[in-house]
């Protein structure tokens, strides 16, 4: 949930001009267009050496989501050389005025581009960025930087969900090979199936938004291609990180039946509960979120669904440095090596390497849509419509109040739901069937 931008110079026009001289001969043109190289090249080095760049951050390297930003940044700056010591950052910012005084100490030390990476730091850092016309700032995963109608506030996420789709795969294969070799059976496990012969999933989530909604959905759709007789539940922390919370939660789920246990939560929390319960004698395997699991589970942790931040903010800094703008809402994928999977666990069934890399190829070349309407229905219906009405509201009050005016716009194109397209924060919300909700959140 963070987001970017920056203000350079180029040093093209020279050469373009020599390069068009008509009384230069092909050896002087060439020689000159070298120089003229060599200069830009140098004028970027300078510039690089002298750009500096702010993160704003919900957490720090001790979780998991503020970890894979800290360590995308550093690795975008190493390739563009960008010294560690131009990257400013402010850790464990709440999600309050406090990012907006994070954002204003930026600025106060040159920060040309500032990012911000988390979804409640986006209304303060807007107040920042109508002041400072000349600072870009990025929020992740904000959404309504195209209703501001500031040129210098953007938006960015990854498409998470197409890695969290393969991860589901994973854990559809362990189901598979489990079932397959007897382990898991009516007569072996009968709580982990429901009345119509369904086998239990479950899910701990930090917060009922798009976000996670169109995680998780992704996540079941994924193991679903592989088992299509699973049901999932879905238990909520109401917090990004609490590392008690996440560890009940998949506690509660796998005492409910559910064998495999996947998460967006930032923490450790729930892949250390189950490597806890699969020890004991329980039937039951993690699915992880943004950094390997293994090392907290080693023998439960089947993967984790990934970003390659560096994958972005290689893209924002290296637009940054060359004084181009950063589109206002960016979202890459498996295309652009923006998400991904954690090495496979030693609990994985055979084949899945082979499984997932047909659905990372499928994802990649358009052929498997994550979100077709053909594998999926709500209230046991196709669905064919799904308008997103894309304001922005401020719900503080109680009733919605539209701060930012938005288009309402077809989300269903080709029959598939199109997620991160019409901006790059998620928005499928769709409730489809087979999954259910806890309606209280983890106390």
């Amino acid at each position: 949930m963070k987001k970017v931008l920056g203000i350079l110079l180029a040093a093209a026009m020279a050469f373009s001009m020599v390069g068009c001289g008509a009384t230069a001969t092909a050896s002087s043109a060439a020689s000159t267009a070298g120089t003229a190289e060599s200069g830009a090249t140098a004028d970027a080095t300078a510039d690089a050496a002298n750009f500096k760049v702010g993160l704003i951050s919900i957490g720090d390297e001790t979780e998991g989501y503020s970890q894979a930003h800290i360590d995308g940044i550093k690795t975008a700056a190493a390739t563009l050389g960008i010294p560690e010591g131009n990257i400013i950052m402010k850790k464990k910012v709440e999600e309050s005025s406090a990012a907006a005084d994070a954002a204003e100490d930026l600025v106060g030390q040159g920060c040309g581009i500032i990012f911000a990476n988390s979804y409640g730091h986006q209304t303060y850092l807007v107040e920042v960025a109508e002041k400072y016309p000349d600072t870009t700032f990025v929020s992740m995963t904000g959404d309504f930087a195209a209703l501001t109608g500031l040129d210098n506030f953007k938006n960015a996420f990854t498409n998470i969900y197409e890695s969290r789709y393969v991860s589901g795969v994973v854990a559809g294969m362990k189901l598979k090979a489990l079932t397959e070799d007897g382990t898991l059976t009516t007569a072996t496990q009968p709580d982990s199936f429901d009345a119509d012969g369904n086998i239990k999933i479950g899910y701990v989530g930090a917060y009922n938004y798009a976000e996670v909604v169109s995680g998780y959905t992704a996540f079941y759709l994924g193991v679903k291609s592989v088992m299509p007789n699973v049901v999932m539940e879905v238990m909520y922390t109401n917090s990004w990180f609490d590392i008690d919370k996440e560890g009940a939660a998949a506690e509660a789920l796998i005492a409910n039946g559910a064998v495999i246990i996947g998460q967006h939560a930032d923490s450790t929390g729930a892949p250390a509960a189950t490597e806890k319960l699969l020890n004991s004698g329980k039937i039951c395997y993690s699915v992880g979120y943004n950094i390997d699991m293994r090392e907290t589970a080693p023998n439960a942790a089947l993967t984790s669904a990934t970003n390659n931040w560096s994958a972005y903010y290689t893209e924002a800094l290296s637009a940054a440095l060359k004084g181009e703008a950063l589109p206002t809402d960016w979202a890459k994928g498996y295309a652009d090596d923006a998400v991904g999977i954690t090495e496979l666990g030693t609990a994985c069934a055979a084949g899945t390497a082979e499984a997932v890399a047909a659905a990372e190829a499928g994802i990649k070349d358009g052929s498997l849509k994550v979100f077709d309407t053909a594998t999926f229905t709500v209230d046991g219906a196709t669905v064919t419509t799904a308008p997103i009405d894309l304001t922005y509201n401020d719900f503080s009050s109680g009733a919605p109040v539209a701060v930012y005016p938005g288009e309402t716009k077809e989300a269903i194109v080709d029959g598939a739901f199109s997620e991160s397209t019409l901006r790059s924060a998620p928005y499928f919300a769709l409730r489809i069937d087979g999954i259910t909700e806890d309606a209280e959140p983890v106390a």
